[in-house]
């Protein structure tokens, strides 16, 4: 009997999967459990229909990536925090407060977690900050962090 997976059973397939699997596993297995369903003509064009939309939203993720990259080598990104004496920043600078500034004076929306420090920023300066956009694209933040 032909199924389709709804989810990953180990050793037999993947979400998604169209399989040959026995008629009795099937049955009395994986249908009860809901892990697949049975590969009818309506489960395969609801299948191929919802391939289609995740291609299609992971062609216009790419696509915001890439022009959200390209964005980012034009911009400065400037910040304002307090330091010491002796030009210490009290804190670092984080990767909230980097988003938080993007968005607000270039209006860019980049996920926190996306933006990658080698380093922590503890001084004034002028920094490049890695992001990662994902799908092998990447950009870089110029920033600048100068006194409050």
């Amino acid at each position: 009997m032909k199924v389709i997976f709804q989810q990953d059973v180990r050793g037999q397939g993947k979400k998604g999967e169209l399989k040959e699997v026995s008629e009795g596993y099937a049955r009395n297995y994986l249908l009860p459990r809901k892990l697949a369903m049975e590969a009818t003509k309506d489960n395969l064009n609801t299948l191929a229909l919802k391939e289609k939309a995740r291609r299609a939203q992971e062609a216009r993720e790419r696509a915001e990536a890439e022009e959200n990259a390209k964005r980012l080598g034009d911009v400065v990104v400037t910040i304002r925090a307090n330091a010491g004496s002796s030009g210490k920043l009290f804190g670092s600078v984080t990767s909230q407060e980097i988003a938080e500034a993007l968005a607000e004076q270039h209006g860019i929306n980049i996920e926190k977690n996306r933006i990658v420090q080698g380093d922590p920023i503890k001084s004034y300066g002028s920094y490049e900050v890695k992001c990662k956009f994902g799908y092998g694209i990447d950009g870089v933040i110029h920033l600048l962090v100068i006194e409050k």
